[in-house]
């Protein structure tokens, strides 16, 4: 991959509270559990901090997977996005005496050259390997400038830069790279988001308590079986509910996902700065990857949560296999989106512009689901059983969907 290319889709990193540094009580108990006591002087000072350092980081390998040796930990969920393999993770950096957050290096168990990075104070980066070195196109993502020059193109216009750049080595894909924009991070929570109610969206906060209450009786179980439950954000955004998920108490681990790094870096900022997440011993990761290449094994997952997302993935149909294959058997999927009937002039515009012909798919501003019956095929085809899809429309145009594998 090019270098500017590789550049521009920054490491970054894990947990939001998963791996937040140890509060002094739990640094104590850690220090004072050592066979002897540590005492510094002017000979041991550098050995001293070498092993408190050890010790701080057998902390936080504690706290997101199981440890081996070498300062190596696996996590149960986070898999390779393209081969499924487990990933085996590594912590490098500052600890003490800094507030620098702590590299991560995760590579894949069946292939050295498959590595991905990130930080505990911004997010793992699944979206593709940091030593992947084959040619690709530069996607709009990686030129932050350009992408907030077309955030402010009409849709019609941004399709016909992206036609007019198919031979060339810029790759833009509207539905995705809209929301790559640092201006549209900024402007989510700002605006954007509270427009939704024209279409009928409920408001974040009892859309919030609608998912919720279809994910209770799934988690409800595994805490009754003293199992850790685990709820999953695709499409966060810039953690609207992320950080609901995270404040209510109700799971054990929060799994916050976006393709974005400007919508990661938007809700890392969001989550610092929000008082009841540092007190709350929910796990909290942050993880940039592709819905349509989810990094997660297999059967895991107990509750899957999509918020004003599905109309703005591109490949739709695999990205509902892709879920359907992370849920853990009964485990549930809840979605809210757009009838395509909101976004009809857009639409019209779009055929305008094309000559009066059809875009392609690709190159729409987004998915535009004309039905509620189309909407329940794509479920179908994606492996949900018709009996356990519930698809409720609100309003003028917004689509709640409920799904149990």
């Amino acid at each position: 991959m090019k270098l500017y290319a590789a550049a521009a889709l920054v490491l970054l990193s894990h947990v939001a509270e998963s791996f937040v540094p140890p509060t002094k009580a739990s640094v104590a108990r850690t220090l004072s559990s050592t066979a002897e006591p540590l005492v510094e002087t002017n000979d041991d000072t550098e050995e001293l901090k070498k092993q408190k350092r050890q010790q701080l980081k057998q902390a936080l390998l504690g706290r997101i997977g199981s440890s081996s040796s070498n300062n190596f930990v696996s996590d149960p969920l986070l898999v390779d996005p393209m081969t499924k393999e487990p990933l085996s993770m590594s912590l490098k950096g500052p600890i003490l005496g800094s507030n620098a957050g702590v590299r991560l290096t995760l590579k894949s168990a069946s292939d050295s050259e498959r590595v991905f990075g990130g930080r505990s104070d911004a997010y793992i980066n699944l979206l593709e390997p940091i030593s992947d070195d084959e040619e690709e196109k530069t996607t709009v993502s990686s030129s932050p400038i350009l992408s907030s020059l077309l955030t402010l193109t009409p849709p019609p216009v941004r399709a016909l830069i992206a036609n007019a750049s198919s031979d060339s080595d810029l790759e833009y894909i509207p539905m995705r790279d809209l929301f790559t924009s640092p201006s549209v991070s900024y402007a989510y929570e700002r605006g954007w988001r509270q427009g939704f109610a024209a279409a009928g969206f409920p408001g974040a906060d009892e859309e919030f308590d609608l998912a919720k209450e279809y994910f209770a009786p799934v988690i409800d179980k595994k805490i009754s079986s003293g199992e850790e439950n685990v709820v999953v954000d695709m499409s966060c955004a810039t953690g609207l509910f992320t950080r609901r998920f995270t404040k209510s108490g109700e799971y054990d681990r929060v799994i916050a996902c976006d393709y974005s790094d400007s919508m990661l870096t938007e809700a890392r900022r969001r989550i610092r700065a929000d008082s009841e997440i540092a007190s709350s011993n929910t796990k909290l990761d942050l993880v940039r990857c592709d819905v349509a290449k989810i990094p997660f094994n297999s059967d895991s997952i107990d509750a899957f949560h999509a918020g004003a997302a599905m109309h703005c993935w591109p490949e739709i149909e695999k990205s509902l296999e892709e879920i359907h294959r992370v849920l853990a058997p009964g485990g549930r999927y809840f979605a809210s989106t757009f009838l395509g009937t909101y976004f009809q002039n857009v639409a019209n515009l779009e055929k305008t512009s094309n000559g009066g012909n059809d875009v392609d798919q690709s190159m729409q501003a987004f998915q535009y689901f004309p039905t509620v019956d189309g909407l329940r095929d794509l479920l179908l085809n994606a492996g949900f059983d018709g009996d356990k899809v519930d698809i409720e429309v609100i309003g003028a145009a917004c689509v709640i969907i409920r799904c149990e594998k």
